[in-house]
């Protein structure tokens, strides 16, 4: 944990919080906040702690009831991964929610999650989405409401994320509550040429595509 990079303001004289730690750490950009309160109500909880032990001593760490410095050394690095990993999996519920798709929605706005490199999706903000709802089976990928595709993240850091963290209905319910999102559709295709000339398997392949529209 020591060798990852922080970002934070040494000449602030406020305590920096777990959450705030965490969420500065470079490749974490396309999680939010999540409220103390939410975190602390056990029913949002329910069925975590069989994906993690010493379920209420992580949750006392995350909200900052618990430093974790306080705690034996040996145990220090175990408890900072699964609070990290608690963190991810409350995250997914959490966005399901009116205040998470609204911080969300801020995101999506302020472009935190890329845009979709199709040259007809005109860049298309992007967003995060799970091929999983279980842990350690895919990593995070992006979905792009235009042309309907998925894309893995150009950085490193953000590949690495466990697709669990966001789950697979998050795009669904973003849309269904802010439908004036969902953009249309593009129509036109990009065509690769070679000196100007359709390739003809992709113009074969890209007439297909239009009688399916």
């Amino acid at each position: 944990m020591a060798n990852e990079e922080y970002v934070t303001d040494s000449s602030s004289d406020f305590t920096e919080y777990w959450i705030d730690l965490f969420l500065g750490i470079k490749g974490n950009e396309y999680f939010c906040d999540i409220d103390d309160e939410y975190i602390r109500d056990r029913f949002n909880l329910t069925g975590l702690n069989s994906e993690v032990s010493k379920l209420p001593i992580l949750i006392d760490i995350i909200t900052d009831v618990i430093d974790i410095e306080s705690q034996p050394e040996e145990h220090k690095d175990s408890l900072e991964h699964n609070a990290r990993i608690l963190y991810g999996l409350i995250h997914a519920r959490y966005i399901l929610t009116t205040r998470g798709l609204n911080k969300m929605f801020e995101k999506f706005r302020s472009g935190d999650f890329g845009y979709c490199p199709r040259v007809h999706c005109q860049l298309n903000p992007l967003l995060p989405v799970g091929l999983n709802d279980q842990p350690r089976m895919a990593s995070v990928k992006l979905y792009c409401s235009k042309c309907e595709d998925l894309y893995n993240p150009k950085s490193g850091r953000h590949s690495a994320i466990d697709g669990a963290y966001f789950g697979t209905s998050f795009p669904a319910m973003f849309f269904q509550n802010f439908p004036n999102t969902v953009p249309i559709h593009a129509k036109e295709t990009y065509v690769p040429r070679v000196f100007g000339f359709k390739l003809h398997e992709y113009s074969k392949l890209n007439r297909w595509r239009e009688l399916q529209r």
